[in-house]
């Protein structure tokens, strides 16, 4: 495993490897002693550019672990564009599973690459914020940041 930190806005990032090919995690968590690898470091720069405003777009390989109807979610949360926003349904539908709604949201809380895979960019279909794995507070920076629309809490 390899793994390097960042400090942001939003507290300490840690980026996650698991062989040293493609990124497995991002959490808000404090870094282990595991050393870095190129990968790391590569993500690691990506998103000192994305707080620094300078980047909208990830060019990273991903290995998310999940399962397949997890994997497809997470496909999907990569085709919205950086400071848009969509629902849990419009994702639900995108995926060709409208009835899957809370699923989505299961499958968005458990997303375990946040900010590069961008479940931060889903909302209720009214527009209202939920729920996001770092807490609200992070999501709505997040977005505002991006200059997203959203309805605040």
């Amino acid at each position: 495993m390899y793994q390097d930190s960042l400090d942001t806005p939003l507290g300490t990032i840690t980026i996650t490897s698991n062989d040293g090919t493609a990124i497995s995690s991002v959490s808000y968590t404090p870094v282990s002693d595991a050393p870095s690898c190129e990968i790391t470091q590569r993500a690691k720069q990506q998103l000192q550019e994305y707080f620094a405003g300078q980047r909208t777009l990830f060019e990273l390989p991903l290995a998310p672990t999940g399962t397949p109807f997890q994997q497809r979610v997470w496909q999907q949360l990569l085709t919205v564009p950086y400071g848009q926003t969509v629902s849990y349904q419009a994702i639900a539908e995108a995926i060709d599973n409208p009835r899957a709604c809370r699923a989505v949201g299961g499958a968005n809380g458990n997303n375990p690459i946040p900010i590069i895979i961008p479940c931060h960019r889903i909302i209720g279909a009214n527009g209202t914020l939920t729920g996001y794995t770092g807490g609200i507070h992070k999501k709505i920076w997040l977005l505002q940041h991006e200059g997203a629309d959203f309805i605040p809490l």
